[in-house]
């Protein structure tokens, strides 16, 4: 099915073109038509499956006719867990609108930079992609208006209530239109997932591709059981074994993260740290260098996972395992993008043994164990 029979304008079909989108993913095949129609949708399908530009594309086609009509405010509101994700949902919005008869503003807001720039950049805006915090403080402003808001999106919006966001977007959702439309997209199906799809949904359209567990056929997984005191020497030894240059690692504190970045510089191994505690403009250079294959090694939390999307990433460790079952998936999902194959290696220390025969009953997969003192490093 090629993107031409979707409904999409001759401009978006060429921009599509131009950025060698040749045909729709499954998700993006079943989206596109019914955001168009203007339903509700409910969107579950694996990350890295073209999500985005699922929802980005039909509402700048609905948006086409909206700014026909001149208002000052913006009418779409996309709201996402992370500063990097809005950063990154924000480029899609502007990299699909560049060539469209009617012009697209878009504009990424979150906290964690100054306020006074993304208040001025708000004026004119069509697209407001923002993190909850700091929407509500440009609310208190009086810096930005959601009165004319004609579409909701929550992007990531398993992982947004798990990250305890409810209280605020209670009181973003209670001021915006009643009339308008709502998209939900997610990796995954929770409860609290289905009880806010009760609350925002009005007769959607439920669109679930696959699993996230479907991901995982690309991805060759091995563990390794490593004590927790030999874990940074043979994290070395991998990374210079296997000659990786590009390789995404998870652990999950800040203090680990800042550790195993310490230990890897002392030791001649380029590597960069993002997590909460980095400002800003550290974690958008630290992502950038690393997207682009200049920085050979990311360390990184859970939380900003979400903003790290490579389409051919090949290696990811878990220097320590997470705790739920979904963000091991969710982790090792890095790599095995894009139709590449990946290998995801995960550092188990005995303590954590357990813990792992879990999340390999909960993934349906077995993952071959491998005892590190039988290996000999240099």
């Amino acid at each position: 099915m090629p993107f031409s029979s979707l409904g999409l304008s001759s401009v978006l079909l060429n921009t599509l073109a131009d950025q060698n989108f040749t045909e729709p993913s499954p998700i993006q095949a079943q989206c596109i038509p019914a955001i168009l129609n203007k339903h509700d949708v409910l969107c579950i399908a694996k990350t890295g499956s073209g999500k985005t530009a699922g929802y980005v594309l039909p509402i700048l086609m609905n948006l086409q006719q909206t700014l026909a009509v001149k208002n000052r405010h913006a009418h779409v509101l996309v709201l996402v867990p992370t500063r990097e994700l809005a950063e990154q949902v924000a480029a899609v919005f502007k990299t699909f609108s560049k060539n469209l008869l009617q012009s697209v503003k878009t504009v990424a807001i979150y906290g964690g930079v100054s306020i006074n720039p993304q208040m001025m950049a708000l004026q004119g805006v069509h697209v407001a992609v923002a993190t909850p915090g700091r929407l509500l403080e440009l609310l208190n402003s009086n810096a930005v208006s959601l009165s004319a808001i004609e579409t909701l999106i929550l992007d990531e919006a398993d992982k947004m209530l798990n990250l305890g966001f409810k209280e605020e977007m209670d009181k973003i959702i209670s001021l915006l239109p009643k009339a308008r439309q709502n998209i939900l997209c997610s990796a995954t199906l929770s409860k609290d997932l289905q009880n806010i799809h009760q609350l925002l949904l009005k007769n959607p359209i439920v669109i679930k591709i696959e699993t996230e567990d479907g991901s995982l056929d690309l991805i060759k997984q091995v563990a390794y059981i490593v004590s927790n005191e030999k874990k940074g020497p043979f994290l070395r030894y991998l990374i210079n074994h296997h000659e990786m240059k590009q390789v995404l690692i998870f652990a999950s504190s800040v203090h680990q993260v800042d550790a195993i970045v310490n230990k890897l510089r002392k030791n001649n191994i380029d590597a960069k740290a993002v997590h909460s505690k980095k400002s800003q403009g550290s974690r958008t250079e630290s992502l950038a260098n690393f997207k682009s294959g200049k920085l050979r090694v990311l360390v990184a939390t859970d939380l900003m996972a979400r903003g790290i999307d490579i389409s051919s990433l090949p290696f990811v460790i878990n220097y320590e395992l997470p705790r739920s079952p979904k963000d091991y998936i969710h982790r090792i999902g890095r790599t095995g993008r894009a139709a590449s194959h990946g290998d995801a290696i995960s550092l188990v220390s005995t303590n954590e043994l357990d813990h792992f025969g879990i999340i390999q009953k909960k993934m349906g997969k077995q993952v071959e164990l491998i005892d590190s003192e039988q290996i000999r490093i240099k």
